[in-house]
């Protein structure tokens, strides 16, 4: 199989470098990059009853529930050519098995899961080093400090520690994530399609490994 037609899932905590790897891995192989908070926001700006439904629930500020979320994805999987990456979806058990029988039902599956594992105290580390500026720049203070402490290097201004960088939120957000995830790792490795990579790795060993296991399964080598 091309890894052009594959279909991969990308899980990762907040902090683990998802975003990143997910670009990297769509630009590498040319699949289409499909996160949930985009599939939101296009179906909200398109008027659709669908997107009616999620703004409702988004302006509310409560979750949207499990069964609309896989109406969305579905929604733009139809219009798919290709292969493609979720990033952000499923994050529940239900909407794993909700887009397995969506997939079924298609004739097709997942043909990799991809996870970016890190120990908490390393997410933890890594998020509560954040820095922001008001301009959009955003600074690490282990991996890319700012030239000068607590001042952005593009506009000079200030830099800021956001509310959801702070060590009670961000280990509030991981047991979040925990608590939904463990049920759907476990789905997943007895699947037999699961694959771990360390987040704690640098960044570009992370992407040597999520790419070898994508090579691995399209029969095509690994670039060093």
């Amino acid at each position: 199989m091309s890894a052009t037609e594959l279909r991969l899932v990308l899980l990762g905590c907040p902090g683990a470098g998802k975003g990143t790897q997910a670009k990297v891995l769509c630009e590498r192989y040319g699949m289409t990059h499909l996160s949930t908070g985009d599939c939101f926001r296009a179906e909200s700006a398109a008027g659709s009853a669908l997107g009616k439904k999620v703004a409702d629930y988004m302006k509310r500020g409560v979750l949207v529930p499990d069964e609309v979320v896989n109406e969305v994805v579905a929604s733009k999987l139809d219009a798919l050519k290709g292969g493609w990456l979720l990033d952000g979806f499923p994050r529940t058990l239900d909407q794993a098995q909700g887009l397995d029988r969506y997939l079924r039902s298609a004739g097709a599956k997942i043909d990799i899961v991809l996870s970016i594992a890190m120990k908490p105290e390393d997410i933890v580390r890594r998020l509560t080093s954040r820095r922001s500026c008001a301009c959009g720049e955003v600074y690490n203070l282990l991996s890319r400090p700012p030239r000068v402490e607590g001042v952005c290097d593009k506009c000079g201004k200030p830099l800021l520690q956001r509310e959801d960088d702070t060590e009670a939120t961000v280990r509030k957000r991981l047991m979040v994530y925990e608590d939904l995830t463990s049920p759907l790792v476990a789905y997943y490795r007895s699947g037999g399609v699961f694959t771990e990579v360390d987040g704690a790795l640098p960044v570009a060993d992370v992407t040597k490994g999520l790419c070898a296991a994508v090579d691995a399964l399209a029969g095509s080598p690994t670039e060093s």
